[in-house]
């Protein structure tokens, strides 16, 4: 009987989308001498190649002869296997095992030795950590200024031309003879002469930083232009709670503007990544201001939460028009609608003290009084609001030594705006003044009068409303607004000509001038941009955007009465649809549930009226600054001074 040959093995690990072809392949090319097993890994581990997760397939490999080993040894080369030697009695491999096992426990106890040593190390480093990004950031910030500077000739210092405030010139020189000291080289600071226009620095603090940002949206103020956000913390607030204006509304966005404001220092609140959040957290003073005057406005209409407030007896003696008589139980019984009526005599006692008196809101006639009211306000706030934005040309005109664009410019548009819609203005308080509930039903038209007054007419149905007012005032002063237009057209243009002529320099066609965004407060042109054609095509765009302007502006201005009725129906429909019927119809049920009707008003109430409709006021309020308010002086066609700081935001 011949001697068995002894059989040898091979052993190793694979990847396991290798197995299939790694195994034909075997079996191919050893013709069947060898037995081989394939068995996954119970936990996955990391390739060493490319660092992924892997679950590695472990193969055992039986052969005879060697000439079939060698075989296997290079097909599991060509396949990347990891081969680990076998040993062949059932000793050494237990032997083996044990010391893996062996080796394994070391190695976890290092492991784990090591992790704690790095966690103590990780905690030291946690509280040295802020330390040390900032310093880092400051190295940032001073590296990334040092860089933009140039070597001088000697190599020895570097050269920098920068913007700096007058006011700030002492502090750059002490910091420099400071950052100097024991240096061989002594720094100094010098004023160059430049052509070139300056940034804007406006200085602000954390309650005028969210009125300037609203007017740096429109555009960056031109250097030592009027700043119209000083004005607009009065401006915006107030134009917006007309909008918004309900006691209620105006307490909620007050108290949460309040809270923001008291705990504005606490990092969890400053340091918010919510973008959201962060917008409402910079405009915490400008939400506190629009609260308040939101609260004055409501008490103005008498509003809180859509139900009028009796702070005041009613001014209103209720009583029938055939006996005068008190109403009665079964009167009123049976008539829910009832029309107020400010011609009965002895109805009306008088004015009610401060704001619109609450027994409006029982008659049926309530929107007709309030919207005539809101209509002619809004009106009247518009045109001096224009007219305003139009007398802030004057400091502009002075501080630049444009004196000849105060005659030339502003007189005509103010004559053409005060003589047309300030004349509005002065009609709506005549008729107001003049008028009383007794001659409600005679009272003219003031709309009648106005288009009238534009064809030179007079309607016999539509009385004047004082002796003399068509021929000769109305005439009059369209006589002057219609004057004001060539003035305003050719004043500057031929002003500009004869100027240049008596300097005996002729006029060239030159470049034009650099566009802005509103032509006519465009700074003066230079004396190189004379062209007479670019300076009348100016002229003439200014004129007729400020002519049609006026008009259109004061229709604009109607949106404060179309955004305040809004606001108002709005509450109106919420409190009816939700709490009158939710509440107060269910009689002795209704007290149970109020607390689930309560809170469904107080969602939609801060969902709809306060976020919606508050938001929609505010966008509203933005474009009436920004359209009809600046600009009839502002240009804003400048560029901010960015100070070096080491705050991240100025210098990443």
């Amino acid at each position: 009987v011949p001697t068995p040959r002894p059989h040898s093995f091979v052993t190793g690990v694979i990847h396991p989308w290798r197995v299939s072809a790694f195994e034909r392949l075997l079996w191919r090319a050893c013709r069947g001498y060898l037995v081989a097993s394939f068995v996954e890994m119970p936990e996955p581990l990391e390739d060493p190649d490319t660092g992924e997760s892997v679950t590695w397939v472990i193969f055992l490999i039986s052969y005879w002869g060697e000439q079939i080993g060698q075989k296997i040894r290079k097909i599991s080369d060509c396949f990347h296997c990891q081969v680990y030697p076998y040993p062949e009695s059932e000793a050494s491999r237990a032997e083996t095992l044990n010391g893996l096992l062996s080796q394994i426990q070391d190695l976890s106890v290092v492991l784990e030795e090591s992790e704690q040593y790095l966690a103590q190390v990780l905690d030291k480093v946690v509280l040295a950590l802020p330390t040390w990004r900032v310093q880092v950031q400051k190295m940032k910030a001073i590296y990334l200024v040092l860089n933009q500077c140039s070597l001088d000739v000697t190599e020895k210092c570097l050269i920098a031309e920068v913007w700096c405030p007058v006011r700030d010139l002492t502090q750059v020189q002490d910091a420099l003879r400071q950052g100097s000291s024991g240096s061989s080289v002594e720094c100094f600071v010098q004023r160059i002469p430049t052509m070139e226009s300056p940034p804007t620095l406006i200085r602000t603090n954390k309650f005028t930083a969210g009125f300037q940002s609203i007017v740096d949206a429109y555009g960056v103020a031109s250097y030592q232009e009027v700043n119209p956000a000083p004005y607009a913390i009065i401006t915006f607030p107030f134009i917006f709670a007309i909008m918004f204006g309900d006691v209620g509304h105006g307490l909620l966005m007050f108290l949460f503007a309040l809270w923001m404001v008291l705990y504005e220092n606490r990092p969890s609140l400053q340091q918010a990544s919510n973008e959201i959040w962060q917008m409402f957290f910079e405009g915490r003073y400008l939400i506190l201001l629009m609260g308040a005057f939101s609260i004055y406005t409501g008490f103005i209409y008498n509003e809180c939460f859509s139900k009028p407030t009796v702070i005041f007896p009613s001014a209103w003696s209720v009583a029938t028009m055939a006996n005068r008589s008190s109403w009665s139980s079964d009167y009123l019984a049976t008539h829910p609608s009832l029309t107020l009526d400010p011609n009965i005599t002895g109805v009306f006692q008088g004015p009610y003290p401060f704001g619109i008196d609450p027994i409006w809101s029982l008659a049926t006639n309530h929107l007709n009084f309030l919207n005539s009211f809101k209509m002619k306000m809004s009106v009247v706030l518009g045109i001096v609001h224009m007219a305003f934005g139009v007398l802030l040309g004057v400091f502009n005109h002075v501080h630049f030594k444009q004196r000849h664009r105060l005659v030339l410019e502003l007189l005509p548009e103010v004559v053409f705006l005060l003589a047309l819609f300030g004349y509005l203005v002065f009609l709506i308080f005549y008729k107001w003044i003049k008028f009383g509930p007794a001659d409600s039903r005679v009272a003219p038209s003031i709309l009648i009068h106005f288009i009238d007054m534009f064809l030179f007419t007079s309607n016999a149905d539509n009385l004047p409303l004082y002796e003399g007012q068509v021929v000769p005032v109305q005439m009059v002063l369209v006589v002057l607004a219609l004057a004001s237009v060539p003035v305003l057209l050719l004043g500057t243009p031929l002003y500009l000509c004869c100027q240049r002529r008596s300097e005996g320099v002729g006029l060239c066609p030159d470049p034009p001038p650099p566009k802005h965004t509103d032509t006519h407060n465009a700074p003066p042109l230079s004396p190189q941009h004379t062209d007479f054609s670019d300076v009348f095509m100016h002229q003439a765009i200014h004129t007729i955007e400020y002519c049609l302007g006026c008009i259109s502006n004061t229709a604009s201005y109607l949106r404060l009465w179309a955004l305040s009725l809004a606001h108002a129906q709005l509450s109106e429909v919420l409190w009816s649809m939700v709490m009158r019927k939710g509440f107060v119809r269910l009689s002795y049920a209704g007290g149970a549930v109020l607390v689930p009707v309560f809170a469904v008003f107080a969602v939609l109430t801060v969902a709809i009226l306060l976020v919606m409709e508050g938001l929609s006021a505010f966008l509203h309020a933005l474009r009436l600054h920004w359209v009809e308010f600046q600009n009839k002086f502002y240009v804003g066609a400048g560029y901010k001074l960015c100070p070096f700081a080491f705050a991240p935001d100025s210098w990443e």
